[in-house]
């Protein structure tokens, strides 16, 4: 996801149903961008947190209800990723539209909406040589009208 996205040490990673941290600490330690981890499974935040402590990076990720979630403020993006259920990923789809910069790549292990993605990838390897058979999705928040 994070290589579809073409990270770069200046971008701002925001991964909305971050888990267990895995996309959070690949883009700081891999890409050296600032990343955001947002979940709203207390659970899933906890182990993130202590994968994060584990790979020597501050804790960043934050949780909240699907509300919550929902209004999180995720302006500061450069690059969003979404490994999340296609019906959440439809009710976040006017909040990425709103509140991310012309210009903000976002990667999709599923499409959702009507957003057409720039690019689509089938399967692939993980960093740790496990082949993926996620389809992902790249798009680039258009300019606002």
């Amino acid at each position: 996801m994070l290589k579809l996205a073409d990270v770069q040490k200046t971008d701002i990673v925001y991964d909305l149903g971050c888990g267990d941290g895995r996309i959070v600490i690949a883009a700081a330690k891999i890409y050296g961008a600032h990343a955001v981890g947002i979940d709203i499974n207390p659970v899933r935040l906890a182990e993130a947190n202590e994968n994060l402590k584990k790979a020597g990076r501050k804790s960043r990720s934050s949780s909240g209800s699907k509300r919550t979630t929902c209004s999180a403020d995720i302006h500061k993006a450069t690059v969003v990723t979404l490994f999340l259920l296609s019906s959440v990923n439809l009710k976040l789809r006017p909040k990425l539209l709103a509140d991310l910069k012309p210009g903000t790549r976002v990667v999709s292990h599923l499409r959702h909406g009507r957003l057409e993605a720039g690019k689509r990838v089938h399967g692939g390897q993980s960093g740790r040589g496990i082949l993926l058979s996620h389809k992902l999705f790249l798009w680039i928040i258009p300019a606002r009208k």
